[in-house]
């Protein structure tokens, strides 16, 4: 199982990534919400969704398969 966190800050577009702990991009421990550990990126990003951040996403280098935009 990997461990998720939620950037806190949003993209550009709004989008608020999903990274796994061993990310190159995982930002800051200030700019990140702890999500859990799942098997897959599909519950990590659905957490964050059910959190509010609506417009949660994979990120593209270490969750792409949740990568949406």
């Amino acid at each position: 199982m990997k461990s998720y966190y939620l950037n806190t800050n949003a993209q550009s577009n709004g989008d608020h990534e999903v990274h796994e702990e061993t990310c190159s991009f995982l930002p800051n421990a200030s700019n990140r919400e702890y999500l859990g550990e799942y098997n897959t990126c599909s519950p990590a990003v659905q957490k964050a969704k059910d959190k509010g951040y609506k417009k949660a996403n994979g990120c593209y280098y270490c969750s792409r398969p949740c990568h949406t935009s």
